[in-house]
């Protein structure tokens, strides 16, 4: 596909409800515009558009949000760079743009660099590049490859996460919330060190598009059944 022929894809789905919420949302000058497509149905158009990552980078320069989510879904993470990634989280403060850009089996998480930009992202200055890295450090966890971080890496930010909680803004709180989810069903030794903070930091509160949502319990999901059975715990 070119350009032309996923704007035209878009515009086919348009939502009209959804546009009306975006509008809504987003009455500043400056900020994108919206054919109103949910996520679900943004990552399903992604998927039959394809990977491709010179029409990724044309479709990041369009001042659509949703061609914007099309572009981070079908990056090719091997022709990504770190250059790039600098660039993009600048841009990254509307909608779910840094949801999908950190999370959602992002490209991003597939470079040889990601270890590296996580671990120098969460001691940034920045709140969005902490929440990004935290958003990376969840997917981090779910590898199941040999290149994998090992539990001292994980070990390492969970101790970061109990040091640093308190004083951080929501964004990144959630992002640190679904950070000690993920590590904590990596192993035993993990769930045990994730669950210890998760305890001393309680359920924790986020906002949507939508508003407030119930409180993210991380403890709840870390002792379930299935992941006791799971990890012999």
């Amino acid at each position: 596909m070119n350009t032309k022929e996923v704007m035209d894809l878009l515009r086919e789905h348009q939502n009209e409800v959804g546009v009306h919420k975006w509008k809504a949302k987003t009455s500043k000058p400056g900020k994108l515009k919206s054919f109103g497509i949910g996520l679900t149905v943004l990552r399903k158009l992604a998927k039959q558009v394809g990977k491709d990552h010179r029409l990724a980078r044309k479709l990041w320069e369009s001042d659509y949000y949703d061609a914007k989510i099309i572009s981070l879904l079908i990056d090719d993470p091997k022709e990504i760079t770190r250059e790039q990634v600098e660039q993009q989280v600048e841009k990254l403060n509307q909608g779910h743009l840094a949801h999908v850009f950190s999370s959602c089996g992002t490209p991003v998480v597939k470079t040889p660099f990601v270890v590296d930009l996580a671990a120098e992202w969460v001691k940034s200055k920045d709140p969005l590049r902490r929440s990004c890295a935290y958003g990376l450090l969840y997917e981090l966890s779910k590898s199941k490859k040999k290149s994998a971080p090992d539990t001292a890496f994980f070990l390492e930010h969970v101790e970061c996460i109990e040091e640093s909680f308190e004083g951080e803004p929501l964004l990144v709180q959630g992002s640190m919330g679904g950070a000690l989810l993920g590590i904590g069903k990596r192993n035993a030794e993990l769930n045990a060190a994730a669950l210890k903070v998760a305890r001393q930091i309680g359920p924790i509160e986020f906002v949507t598009d939508s508003g407030n949502c119930e409180p993210f319990d991380v403890v709840k999901h870390l002792t379930s059944d299935y992941i006791r059975k799971k990890l012999g715990v």
